[in-house]
């Protein structure tokens, strides 16, 4: 019986040309080493994923299992399966794309706070609708970050993120044509609509095409750098322009044409989102949890807009209907508890899973991230009019007294972003943080009559410590906390915690201020004494807020080290 011949092209035998027994042993001998050598090459080539498989999406989860419930075992989740680690030139160019969005987006809020007066004379607008141009911007943001995150998820990042750049630039422009105060702020509502667009998919942009280490890190810190610093420019901005010719219209054409430029390049340089199924509008309405979205957005808007209609007057708290809005955001706040609840239970993904606020390290960043944003935004409102209408500088003399803070942010961020990985995160938060209370504390003593040397500069100084440490060391949390299809619902919840601490701060003070500077024994309230006295109460608020985020930091962070580690 003759040897059955192998199989083409495994191997080359060594057949005898006798054909003798020996010679087939020792072909057989041959076959079998060499097909050992070779099954793990052959094992790799058949189990190896072809291209075309592996751009089909992923299997559905099995329903046994609580995808919720696999992503919060520990703050640290496995690293996305679609993260792609980019070249530094390409890197470069992403990050100073997302970095340049948040910062001309938050331009027009700091132009809009110099400004204000000359734009209230220059529009008509009445006193009870003063503060609504700076309020309502972060109020329509705050509305619709939940729901912007939520469809990016399900629709991709880019597209979201490039409509929001593009709707910016439209409405930024709106503005400066805005022939009338109602227009303004309706127009000023629509920027904020279309910023919620843009930072929950910069987060997740972020994450998705970084893997974790330096590079994320520094992306992060450069996104935390743009937003103050995008403020304190439009502050600058609005100084230098408001007492020219160009007058602030000028301002706000600049804005929207920085922006317009920003989309079209952005258009080329993002990266493209990962492959995801066929959109149809089943899936688009089953899939996204609209109910949790709508109650959550309920509960923070009518919040946020109460708190700022009360703002000017605090009799309005009074008011029938501000107490029946404040029952209706409190019973959705109520409901959507109870919403993610049933969520949980039945197996499907929660937008933000109540279990996630049972983790000690993401409820405590998140009242931090709350604190130190109604800090800082406090600080630098009140340290605007403390030189205006105190010190009875001009708009561009003012906005020349913030520079120290840009300085100061630069380094911090860049600094962050760099060693975060390196220094301890509660130790980190917990210095910048200490170093912030100076800020509010040589505001609250100072002496008007000192030079700017003397107090004031330290207080521009100290001022962005805290929030800039907090902004990259934040985000690192909050995003390891969620799964790694909802990373931008991940970058919502950062953005809707810091535009609620801004609302709500801004309230508070801007309350305590008016009603401190109405009880004063000063006779003439319009005084700079009597102003004083107002401002005085409110740097002391600011300053024991700061002091409780020390706190809240030194007990909540224990335990918690390094962040932002590279991830092999």
């Amino acid at each position: 019986m003759t040897a059955k011949t192998p199989p083409r092209g495994l191997f080359v035998a060594n057949e005898s040309p006798s054909g003798s027994p020996t010679s087939s042993m020792t072909s057989t001998k041959s076959y079998i080493r060499d097909w050992i050598s070779r099954t793990p090459s052959l094992l790799r080539r058949f189990s190896a994923p072809s291209r075309k498989a592996a751009a089909q999406p992923t299997a559905v989860p099995s329903p046994t299992v609580n995808p919720t419930q696999q992503s919060l075992a520990m703050l640290e989740i496995a690293e996305p399966n679609n993260v792609k680690i980019v070249s530094r030139a390409k890197a470069a160019w992403v990050i100073s794309i997302l970095t340049g969005v948040t910062f001309v987006g938050n331009m027009s809020t700091g132009l809009v706070t110099i400004s204000l007066p000359t734009i209230a004379r220059d529009l008509g607008l009445a006193p009870h609708l003063l503060l609504w141009p700076a309020s309502v911007f972060p109020l329509a943001s705050a509305c619709c970050l939940v729901v912007a995150g939520a469809v990016a998820d399900f629709i991709g990042n880019r597209n979201i993120n490039l409509m929001g750049c593009f709707l910016l630039s439209i409405f930024t422009t709106a503005a400066g044509v805005a022939d009338n105060g109602i227009r303004f702020i309706l127009f000023r509502a629509f920027q904020g609509v279309a910023l919620s667009l843009c930072l929950p998919t910069t987060i997740s942009i972020l994450t998705n095409n970084f893997i974790a280490g330096r590079q994320r890190n520094v992306g992060f810190a450069c996104v935390g750098l743009s937003q103050p610093l995008g403020f304190s420019f439009g502050l600058i901005l609005g100084g230098v322009v408001v007492d020219t010719y160009l007058t602030w219209r000028f301002a706000f054409y600049f804005t929207a044409g920085l922006m317009g430029l920003l989309f079209l390049v952005s258009i080329w340089l993002l990266p493209q989102d990962t492959p995801r199924e066929k959109f149809t509008w089943p899936r688009f309405i089953r899939e996204i949890d609209w109910i949790g979205a709508c109650l959550i957005s309920a509960a923070l808007g009518i919040t946020s807009y109460v708190l700022a209609v009360i703002t000017g007057n605090m009799a309005k708290a009074k008011n029938a209907e501000n107490i029946a809005m404040l029952c209706i955001a409190g019973t959705s706040a109520i409901s959507f508890g109870f919403w993610m609840h049933f969520r949980e239970k039945s197996g499907r993904i929660a937008l933000i899973p109540n279990s996630l606020w049972r983790k000690r390290a993401f409820t405590t960043i998140c009242l931090l991230v709350f604190l130190t944003y109604a800090v800082l935004n406090g600080v630098e409102y009140f340290l605007s009019l403390f030189f205006q209408e105190v010190q009875l500088l001009s708009a561009l003399d003012a906005a020349i007294r913030f520079f120290p803070e840009v300085v100061v942010g630069i380094l911090l961020n860049l600094f962050t972003g760099l060693f975060v990985h390196k220094i301890n995160a509660n130790r980190l938060i917990t210095v910048s943080a200490a170093l912030t209370c100076v800020a509010p504390l040589i505001m609250a003593l100072i002496d008007p009559a000192w030079n700017f040397w003397v107090a004031a500069f330290w207080a521009a100084l100290l001022c962005p410590f805290s929030v800039d440490v907090i902004f990259t060391v934040a985000n690192l949390i909050i995003t390891d906390a969620f799964s790694e299809g909802t990373q931008a619902l991940a970058g919502a919840v950062f953005s809707t915690v810091a535009q609620f601490g801004h609302s709500v701060g801004l309230m508070v003070m801007a309350v305590t201020s008016n009603r401190v500077t109405a009880k004063s024994s000063i006779e003439n309230k319009e005084s700079p004494e009597a102003i004083m006295e107002g401002y005085r109460v409110v740097f002391w608020l600011c300053f024991g807020m700061q002091l409780l985020a020390c706190f809240v930091s030194v007990w909540g962070l224990r335990g918690v080290g390094k962040v932002g580690l590279k991830r092999e």
